[in-house]
């Protein structure tokens, strides 16, 4: 990628986001956060600029400066990523860690995060706007929609879907064939062997709705 990238958030994830960046060779332009506090202090070296909602950065994105999006918080997520489809007509570009191994075999949409050690297998699909923490895997023909959260070291088996929106614990087992309904949760830890349905908090060994 030749293009400076900006980040939308200076939280962990941005660092995450720009640690990623770093390893590739990607220069960073900057951070964009609500919080003023943060306002023209720097991460490393780069600097936080200002708020995600600033024309004066926003401006900068497009065919010269790509955006990512490095926010936990789902409906914030989708906020920014409307703001910039609309004022920039402009798609988040994807964070995938020099560790990560993504199949040529597998499909991936924008603005994910992919985290050191994830490992996405052929023919597995990822939406737009995921969180991939570390040592994730996604098997061979998984589905992961998109804004779904995966925490480090969890294993979705072959065939098992995840819906939009889902929030999947750290160290979380599904098993294969197994959906994950949209907007559920699965608590850490968790080994999932049933169907889980939309909005759905479940936890435990086997998993129980909660």
């Amino acid at each position: 990628m030749e293009n400076p990238v900006l980040i939308f958030g200076a939280g962990n994830l941005g660092k995450i986001a720009l640690d990623i960046f770093n390893r590739n060779n990607v220069v960073v332009y900057g951070f964009l956060d609500d919080d003023k506090k943060l306002h023209n202090t720097e991460i490393g070296d780069v600097m936080v600029l200002g708020e995600t909602d600033d024309d004066g950065f926003l401006k900068l994105i497009g065919p010269k400066t790509e955006a990512f999006v490095a926010l936990e918080n789902n409906k914030e997520r989708k906020k920014l990523i409307e703001l910039l489809n609309n004022r920039r007509k402009t798609m988040p570009i994807n964070a995938v860690h020099n560790t990560a191994v993504v199949s040529a075999d597998a499909f991936i949409g924008h603005g994910n995060l992919v985290a050191a050690r994830a490992i996405v297998n052929p023919y597995a699909t990822v939406g737009s706007h995921c969180i991939i923490n570390a040592s994730v895997v996604v098997d061979i023909n998984a589905s992961v929609g998109d804004y779904v959260q995966i925490g480090a070291g969890a294993i979705i088996n072959s065939e098992a879907i995840v819906e939009e929106g889902a929030f999947i614990g750290s160290g979380v087992v599904i098993i294969s064939g197994v959906t994950i309904g949209k907007n559920a949760r699965v608590g850490a830890g968790s080994v999932v062997v049933e169907n889980i349905a939309d909005g759905t908090t479940v936890f435990g060994n086997p998993a129980k709705k909660i």
